[in-house]
């Protein structure tokens, strides 16, 4: 039996990897915005689940939540990061609002989590921290710049903080979906559409999501049980890639990006001191 704590739980990935842990007998701290959210799943699981009220955006109450789990439960072997929300829109046209939710959610929120676990991690001498990113942390869609600019940046400050703590026992998987048949597309937040872009990129993209065709070729369950069997793993890759879209697009993008690199390799190494290696003042 293991213990975890997943945030973002009342519903899509979340939910339905809190109900496969409960179901082969594991314990689960869920997080939720709203009372209640879970309420049929306490009736049925009893004191393996326990609930606990957050805003993502609200750092002082993330840690009280996690410094309770911890307190109340002893060790957390998991910690699922999964909380978070997606942002339609061109980058004009979504509000300063819209913009400062987004990261204080997405990617302050993210990062708040992993900072508020890392100590009882520490202490219990390892853990492990699963993010769920998306493709769109390795690739970019129009009209997701601002959704973007979060998965790119969780998974940046994942990447450095998975060295910081490497020595401590504690490692990172970062979870990276394709299009998935969960909640994501109902719980999404629109821009006030521009018309100057609606024979842009943007406005074809916001067109295919609204009208149905935005190809979702995801399972939420088998991605749920996907990630679980990846946090059962000794050691696991930090990157897991689910999903036939989401694999071929950053198999295409990292390949792009690769021979745009190996094309300015004599630019590169052009811009080294003639005198070699200097130490930074």
């Amino acid at each position: 039996m293991k213990t975890w704590l997943i945030s973002g739980a009342s519903s899509g990935l979340g939910r339905l990897t809190t109900e496969h842990l409960l179901t082969r007998g594991d314990r689960v701290v869920a997080t939720v915005r709203r009372q209640g959210a879970l309420g049929d799943l306490q009736r049925e699981h009893g004191d393996r689940l326990a609930v606990a009220s957050v805003d993502l955006t609200d750092t002082v109450g993330i840690r009280a939540a996690v410094d309770d789990a911890f307190r109340r439960l002893g060790r957390i072997d998991v910690v699922v990061s999964n909380a978070g929300y997606g942002l339609i829109g061109a980058a004009e046209e979504v509000t300063d609002a819209q913009i400062d939710h987004q990261i204080a959610t997405n990617l302050t929120g993210s990062i708040q989590l992993i900072r508020a676990a890392l100590p009882h991690l520490r202490r219990q001498r390892g853990g492990r921290i699963v993010q769920i990113s998306s493709e769109g942390g390795q690739i970019a869609y129009p009209s997701f710049s601002v959704y973007h600019a979060t998965k790119w940046g969780i998974e940046g400050f994942i990447e450095s903080v998975a060295q910081e703590v490497a020595p401590f026992g504690i490692d990172f998987i970062i979870v990276e979906p394709g299009p998935t048949g969960t909640s994501f597309g109902t719980n999404k937040v629109g821009a006030v559409p521009m018309g100057i872009y609606d024979d842009t990129p943007a406005g074809e993209v916001r067109r295919a999501i609204a009208e149905g065709n935005f190809v979702i070729k995801g399972d939420a369950a088998r991605t749920a049980n996907a990630i679980i069997s990846a946090a059962d793993d000794v050691k696991p890759a930090l990157r897991l890639t689910l999903g036939s879209t989401a694999y071929n697009s950053i198999s295409r993008g990292l390949a792009h990006r690769l021979a745009a690199l190996e094309a300015q390799r004599e630019i590169a190494l052009s811009a080294d001191r003639d005198d070699g290696v200097t130490a930074l003042p």
